[in-house]
């Protein structure tokens, strides 16, 4: 009887397990289960894949005259080799506006010889705290004002911006009050001119009939873009709903909307023209909406140090979607300003590909004077070094997507 007891108990035991085994396995089936199309593809881009890598990753929040400023920082600072810091568009931060960019591996072979600033713009963040009725919201230029303290609490000497719309604004401002800090700029779907009162009465009708995320898609990307309701307008659709807080969303876009012109002209059109002095590289989408912004604001810079780029798709989707071409146009922009150690291929015999020569010509003939690999600061070259060197200069090109 002993040993038939023993017998059920063995077999219970046994079916017990296979019971448990079966249940984990259709556990791990279902959790394995790959995302919908069209549904979280950018956040299954960026928020899942950095939870792997995102160690290196230190979160601060920085005083400033004018509030709390949330920055996300990799690395430190190298011998006098400036920070690449970063500002994100209008219903966006800085995951969801530059994961794919930064985590692009030729990307990440850059950065990994600088060190790498994210801003988000007050209340813009992950999980910010709304911010309490009646807040006054930083002005355009009060946002460029809150950088120096970021700056200065690292210890950088100096940056290279890249911005995106409204970052993008925020960045040229900055350079404009504070060139001295300011190395270079690569700035996306900057739009240089205030809203006119048509302008302000279209967007308070759109208020009206639109919901806060259509509103932002309409700012991102193109109306074609829009119309073919990709897979990536649908994510962004979504996180911008989920993502950012809406309430203090609704304020940064009221205060991006009611920006001034940015006071820039060309050197020599008007008495005391202020004007950006550092080099930039400009890109925009074909037909996007900040497209005559960006052509009127290449009219206003110094052609001897700018760069105009155009993708062939909006700069939210080259971005997200092909990374690869902005990273290699950024190259292109460092190897300009003389930091062509920071990858190994440049100079090494390998020919740029076709759709990059152009660009590759225009900057290369700025780096008569690379950096040493310990991050002395390169001397800048005069436009008439650069024609000695390379002839007829061409700084504008395009790209498709």
């Amino acid at each position: 009887e002993r040993t038939c007891l023993d017998l059920c108990l063995a077999l219970a035991g046994l079916l017990l397990q296979e019971m448990t085994m079966a249940g984990l396995h259709e556990l791990r089936f279902t959790e394995e289960k790959p995302l919908l199309r069209g549904q979280d593809a950018e956040l299954e881009n960026s928020d899942v894949f950095l939870s792997t890598v995102d160690a290196d990753w230190k979160e601060h929040d920085i005083e400033t005259p004018y509030g709390l400023l949330h920055v996300v920082i990799r690395g430190s600072p190298k011998g006098n080799r400036p920070a690449i810091l970063t500002y994100h568009d209008v219903g966006l931060n800085h995951k969801l506006c530059f994961n794919t960019f930064f985590n692009y591996e030729d990307m990440q072979e850059i950065t990994k010889h600088f060190v790498v600033c994210h801003v988000d713009a007050p209340g813009q963040q992950a999980g910010a705290s709304q911010f309490p009725q009646g807040y006054q919201y930083p002005s355009m230029d009060q946002l460029a004002a809150m950088l120096p303290s970021v700056v200065q609490h690292f210890g950088f000497k100096y940056v290279i911006g890249i911005g995106v719309g409204a970052g993008a604004y925020v960045l040229a401002k900055f350079a404009l009050i504070f060139p001295d800090l300011v190395e270079g700029l690569v700035l996306m779907n900057i739009d240089p001119n205030g809203k006119g009162w048509i302008d302000w009465a279209a967007a308070k009708l759109s208020g009206l009939t639109s919901t806060l995320p259509d509103i932002v898609l309409s700012h991102l990307f193109s109306q074609e873009e829009l119309m073919n309701n990709t897979e990536l307008v649908q994510s962004y659709r979504q996180q911008i709903g989920s993502v950012v807080n809406q309430f203090n969303l609704q304020l940064f876009l009221n205060m991006y909307n009611g920006r001034r012109d940015l006071d820039i002209n060309r050197p020599g059109t008007v008495p005391n023209a202020k004007t950006l002095r550092c080099p930039v590289m400009l890109v925009v989408g074909d037909n996007a909406p900040a497209e005559e912004g960006v052509v009127e604001c290449n009219s206003k810079l110094d052609p001897t140090n700018t760069t105009f780029l155009k993708v062939g798709c909006s700069a939210h989707s080259a971005l997200s979607l092909q990374p690869g071409k902005l990273t290699e146009a950024f190259k292109y922009f460092l190897q300009g300003m003389g930091y062509s150690e920071c990858w190994t291929w440049v100079g090494a015999g390998v020919v740029p590909s076709a759709s990059m020569t152009r660009l590759a010509r225009s900057r290369t003939a700025s780096l008569t004077s690379a950096s040493s690999v310990d991050g002395t600061r390169p001397r800048a070259c005069t436009h008439s070094e650069s024609t000695e060197a390379m002839g007829q200069i061409n700084h504008t090109m395009e790209v498709s997507c």
